[in-house]
């Protein structure tokens, strides 16, 4: 008798406790909004590697974090529209690729906390007040584009000893590309360069822009980082070869797609400390207490094929400070 009323009780508590312990809510997804100013391709690395970056973090997709993504190679004026979208969204962070989509983020994002990547110089773009203290709701990492205009210039130069003319390829309306235009002008000429405004803002322009620039006497072209270029990096790459123009790019991924050679920060690298950033705001810290970071590690890719290509032979010494050789 009293075994059954034990039963019943023990039966009655179970039907009473599970379930309310089976309609515990769960825990609330971390919820990422991510516009990025350049095609899906070509932001592949660095997306790739921020996503690795999050699960190295904890984080589990469709379980404890959602990223919603807009990606835009070409028609570069709907990033505000996206912004805008993906903020009525309710994220509770913003995460902007290159510097346009990052300006379209800060500028629907209220006062959402941003992280940046692939970004020039934050300072110019009136995206940060300084590196150390961003002072706003925006930090992240910055691809130190221009500062690098001058190794690039030097690697030519050491890649093409006779070199004397070099078109930059930048784009006038890309705000990351005119620093790199700019900051190419005192190295050019410590080098004894003479540099060549190569200024496109649309592709179905690039042919009679590199034609332009054989025209003009130049012996070689630097790509500068910018939306444009990402999006059309074997386009590029092709039209510098068959000029015959030795070519050095930004990112590793150029010189995969048929650049002679390129120079710059890993964009994997970036990818995971765009992760980490994005962990430490959803954890409580404030955008404008986290220093934005400057990469310290670079790598020089050199493509053997495009150098049998177009008929240059890369010094001993610059394949020796090769990381990466592609045969």
């Amino acid at each position: 008798m009293r075994r059954n009323l034990f039963l019943l009780v023990f039966s009655t508590l179970l039907g009473v406790v599970s379930p309310a312990a089976a309609q515990q809510p769960a825990p609330k997804a971390a919820r990422i909004g991510y516009l990025a100013g350049v095609s899906e391709s070509a932001d592949a690395p660095r997306r790739e590697a921020f996503r690795q970056g999050l699960r190295e973090l904890g984080y589990v997709e469709g379980v404890n974090v959602v990223i919603h993504e807009r990606h835009f190679g070409r028609d570069l004026e709907r990033l505000p529209d996206a912004a805008a979208e993906l903020v009525a969204l309710k994220p509770d962070i913003m995460v902007g690729v290159t510097t346009n989509a990052a300006l379209a983020v800060k500028r629907a994002a209220g006062n959402l906390p941003i992280v940046f990547m692939g970004v020039t110089d934050p300072i110019a773009a009136g995206l940060v007040q300084s590196l150390p203290r961003p002072g706003t709701n925006a930090t992240g990492i910055t691809n130190v584009a221009a500062v690098l205009a001058g190794k690039r210039l030097e690697i030519l130069k050491r890649t093409v000893p006779k070199l004397a003319r070099v078109a930059v390829l930048w784009d006038p309306q890309g705000p990351g590309s005119l620093p790199q235009w700019k900051e190419s002008q005192e190295p050019a000429e410590q080098l004894h360069l003479q540099l060549w405004s190569m200024e496109v803002s649309s592709a179905d322009r690039y042919e009679a822009a590199f034609k332009d620039a054989v025209k003009a006497g130049n012996n070689a072209v630097w790509i500068t980082l910018n939306p444009l270029a990402n999006s059309n990096q074997k386009l590029i790459a092709d039209l510098a070869a068959s000029h015959r123009l030795p070519s050095i790019c930004a990112r590793s991924d150029y010189a995969e797609n048929g650049c002679l050679m390129a120079y710059g920060p890993s964009y994997a690298s970036e990818g995971k400390s765009g992760a980490r950033y994005v962990d430490r705001i959803l954890k409580g810290a404030k955008p404008d207490e986290l220093p934005v970071e400057q990469p310290t590690i670079f790598e020089l890719v050199v493509n053997l094929r495009t150098a049998n290509r177009i008929g240059v032979a890369i010094p001993q010494d610059v394949l020796l400070q090769a990381d990466i050789v592609i045969r």
